[in-house]
């Protein structure tokens, strides 16, 4: 296995678990109180989109030559670290209001 395929797999796993955390909110979302439903409906849209970014740098990355992709790496990180941050954040307002 190259470093390349590698390295997507290793951000595809950290993107499905997030994933995950984003149905677990749509869940949650169900039983959360009426003040928090809106809120966490808008923190979910705002994630899916940030999703679809970081999906996208994926596929840009897989198109990527062989060394234009580690030029890459610098941006789909901190995009990642984004999208972290931001499900993170997600999840705490919702376990707060619980």
């Amino acid at each position: 296995m190259d470093d390349k395929t590698a390295y997507r797999q290793k951000l595809e796993a950290k993107l499905d678990r997030w994933r995950a955390e984003i149905d677990k909110l749509e869940a949650q979302m169900a039983v959360a109180n009426v003040d928090t439903r809106s809120e966490v409906r808008n923190l979910i849209v705002h994630l899916r989109k940030r999703q679809t970014e970081v999906q996208e740098k994926l596929e840009e990355m897989n198109k990527a030559s062989s060394d234009a992709w580690k030029e890459m790496t610098h941006g789909i990180e901190k995009v990642l670290d984004d999208f972290a941050t931001s499900v993170s954040k997600a999840i705490e307002r919702v376990d707060k209001s619980s």
